[in-house]
């Protein structure tokens, strides 16, 4: 897997399509979320991504995208997160919030992170230092929750706990509470 993290302006044409495909692939088609996509919120964001063989049709393993606050609501919104049907369960989506984690501590020390996520991924987000902050509520029919990140001073970002899968070190982030 090949890890990215890009503004909008240093992704390639090809980037954005596949990115595009693969967010459609997984919220539009195997999810049945009818909205528009390509929602003029990308050429503000940070872009996180793995890719593996980009000679393939669906080459994205792994996607988010971080949106930055501004003066009103200061915290970094995480949205788009997806792994692809062939990486769930193996531990890139742990590998991907990590990597999240880190470009949010890297671009914008000292600010807190907000997502909204399914209700039944309370505890995936909870491992990573999430906290639940509103809801549950309806979206695309699904109940939903907002989940927020504080930052603690200098509290390191993740965990040391590691575990192997198929032969590869992976990290199992607990915050340090």
């Amino acid at each position: 897997m090949n890890w990215k993290t890009l503004e909008f302006e240093q992704l390639s044409a090809r980037e954005l399509y596949l990115i595009l495909r693969a967010r459609s692939a997984v919220f539009v088609v195997e999810q049945s979320h009818v909205f528009l996509d390509a929602d003029g919120r990308d050429e503000n964001a940070l872009h996180v991504f793995a890719v593996e063989d980009m000679a393939r049709p669906m080459p994205i393993l792994a996607y988010a995208r971080l949106q930055p606050g501004d003066a009103e609501d200061p915290e970094i919104t995480i949205d788009k997160v997806l792994t692809s049907p062939l990486r769930r369960g193996d531990g890139t989506a742990e590998v991907l919030l990590e990597r999240v984690l880190q470009a949010i501590a890297e671009r914008w020390p000292g600010h807190a992170a907000r997502v909204s996520a399914p209700l039944g991924l309370r505890d995936f987000y909870e491992q990573f230092g999430f906290r639940k902050t509103e809801g549950p509520y309806l979206e695309h029919g699904v109940a939903f929750i907002g989940l927020t990140r504080q930052v603690r001073g200098s509290q390191p970002l993740f965990g040391t706990r590691r575990r192997e899968r198929d032969g590869v070190a992976l990290v199992n982030t607990f915050e340090l509470l």
